[in-house]
């Protein structure tokens, strides 16, 4: 019987596109690069920006930082807020609810914006706890999800992580979670992608997951 859903954030709860690829972009250019296609940027979405920067741009570990201190300060300016949640995904919330199933947000996604952006939008009604990044990069999806596990009171057995992409799947492994794929955010685009590590289930609208916890 599952008890506890962990959110994962952009590409599960919210479309944070806009705000990231702006702030990828702005840092970018800022460090004298040119400009990359939007489709290229979206990468951006989800794995840690320590990762990214070097594998889009070829980042040494000091332009890296350099680029992560930009991009963190464009998106705390402002372009934080230029997001949109997913349809039916309050419904998925209420329903979850209902059925007394706890929910929690783990993301890559440095902390205080996290949690300034869920709040923005209402999803700190439904979700606590919320654990997001630390700003030096030491902990892990992983890492996160045993936080929200150890808040809530709930063995891993007892919980499944919903994220979008590979990193999500990867940090649920690791900690032993159940894993729920979606396909309508920013990494698996089809049922045959998630496939591999879906070990839940898999869904293309947030509120279809509402069907894998019964009613009690």
């Amino acid at each position: 019987m599952k008890k506890l859903l962990i959110f994962d954030l952009d590409g599960t709860l919210l479309d944070t596109s806009e705000g990231v690829v702006e702030s990828a972009v702005f840092a970018a250019t800022a460090l004298g690069q040119p400009p990359k296609p939007r489709e290229e940027l979206l990468d951006f979405i989800g794995p840690p920006l320590s990762d990214s920067f070097p594998k889009h741009y070829g980042f040494d570990p000091e332009t890296t930082r350099e680029a992560i201190r930009l991009f963190r300060q464009h998106y705390r300016e402002g372009a934080v807020f230029l997001a949109s949640p997913y349809p039916g995904i309050f419904d998925l919330c209420e329903a979850l609810r209902s059925r007394g199933i706890a929910m929690a947000v783990a993301t890559n996604k440095l902390e205080p914006m996290a949690r300034l952006l869920l709040a923005r939008f209402g999803f700190d009604r439904f979700c606590s706890p919320i654990h997001g990044a630390d700003p030096e990069g030491v902990l892990k999806k992983c890492d996160l999800i045993r936080l929200c596990l150890k808040e809530c009171g709930c063995s891993p057995s007892e919980a499944v992580l919903m994220g979008d992409t590979v990193f999500d799947a990867e940090g649920a492994a690791a900690a032993e979670v159940g894993f729920l794929a979606v396909t309508y955010g920013f990494g698996f685009r089809t049922p045959e992608d998630a496939a591999p590590y879906a070990d839940f289930g898999i869904v293309s609208s947030p509120i279809q997951a509402a069907d894998l916890f019964p009613v009690p």
